[in-house]
């Protein structure tokens, strides 16, 4: 089995760093591994993974049989996220273990651990929906108005002006700092209320 091994530590933390390549290299000496790969990601950036792309770029690839993390709050910035990196790890037949967690999906007993978290990931999904209802309802019981701010009738009024003086929309847009597709609704807004005047 060739394994890689990802360790990550934050910028301004990284006297664990030694301790967790020295714990996968021993699980992997105990298992008879090969040692195929070996990164680790520095930085506070919970966001910015690069070596951890790395490590799922050479496993689509096939060039490793199994990812060995110390633990797992170290591979993933959620639980969504984690269970998403390890299905597809999964589907291209690539084993991941945690130590701490003593999560080894090479075994059947690992691998219904992972379903377990699936469950746990979607349950959380769940909770983040309802409580953004929730959050929502709260806020127009108490009359603020949500989604995209109203473009004032002064704007309507400015666009006016500036076309009829030959100013382009486009400048107009940039002008007024308002997508082009505003402008042309202002323009036709004000088209329209000369219409009926």
């Amino acid at each position: 089995m060739r394994v890689a091994f990802y360790a990550r530590v934050s910028s301004h933390d990284q006297q664990t760093l030694p301790l967790q390549l020295d714990a996968m290299r021993a699980y992997a000496a105990h298992r008879g591994w090969n040692v195929a790969l070996e990164v680790a990601d520095i930085g506070s950036g919970a966001l910015d993974r690069p070596k951890r792309q790395e490590l799922v770029h050479a496993a689509r690839r096939r060039e490793i049989d199994v990812i060995l993390v110390w633990r797992l709050d170290r591979w993933g910035r959620s639980l969504p996220d984690i269970v998403v990196t390890l299905r597809e790890l999964s589907e291209l037949g690539v084993g991941f273990v945690s130590l701490t967690e003593a999560l080894d999906l090479t075994t059947p007993t690992g691998r219904a651990m992972a379903g377990l978290l699936a469950v746990f990931a979607e349950f959380e999904r769940e909770l983040i929906r309802e409580r953004v209802k929730a959050g929502l309802a709260q806020a127009r019981k108490r009359g603020q108005r949500l989604g995209r701010p109203i473009t004032m009738p002064k704007s309507t009024e400015k666009v006016q002006e500036l076309i009829l003086r030959g100013v382009s929309k486009s400048q107009i847009a940039r002008d007024l700092g308002v997508s082009r597709a505003s402008v042309n609704r202002m323009a036709s807004a004000g088209q329209n209320s000369q219409d009926h005047a």
